[in-house]
C-alpha cells in the first residue's frame, strides 16, 4: 500500500468525522460494560472523555467509580493492529484453556492481552 508522509492511502479516506465514530464506538462499549458489571454507578461516575480531552477515554468520575474499576482506560479502535489479532487467533488456536497473549517490545515492559469480556467476567468474580 502506498504512503504518503506516513498515513496509507486507506487511512486518508477515512473521513474526520468517520475516524471519531469508530473511537467514540470502544469508548461507549468500555463504559457500558463498566455500568454493566457495576449498576450501582451512574452517569455522574463515569462518562466518555470528548474528542481531544486529555486523560483517559473513559472517565471515572467519583471515588465510587475509582474504587470499583481501579483502571485508567486507554481505548484504540485501528486496523494497524491486524497483526496483534492474528497472533490473538494463533493463542486461541492452542486449545480449550482461556487464551492469553503476551506481547513485548523493545525497552518496554511485557503486556497481558485478554478478552475484553474474559476480562470483565474476573472482575465480576
Amino acid at each position: 500500500m502506498s504512503q504518503l508522509f506516513g498515513t496509507t492511502t486507506k487511512a486518508m479516506n477515512m473521513n474526520n468525522k468517520s475516524r471519531k465514530q469508530k473511537g467514540r464506538y470502544l469508548q461507549n462499549l468500555v463504559r457500558d460494560r463498566i455500568f454493566k458489571l457495576f449498576p450501582s454507578l451512574t452517569k455522574d461516575d463515569i462518562r466518555c472523555a470528548l474528542m481531544s480531552e486529555a486523560g483517559a477515554d473513559v472517565k471515572l468520575m467519583s471515588l465510587t467509580a475509582r474504587k470499583l474499576f481501579p483502571y485508567t482506560v486507554e481505548t484504540k479502535n485501528r486496523e494497524e493492529y491486524k497483526t496483534i489479532f492474528k497472533h490473538w487467533k494463533q493463542t486461541k488456536s492452542h486449545g480449550p484453556l482461556e487464551p492469553l497473549l503476551i506481547i513485548k517490545s523493545n525497552r518496554q515492559r511485557p503486556l497481558a492481552i485478554i478478552d475484553m469480556e474474559h476480562f470483565f467476567n474476573l472482575l465480576d468474580d
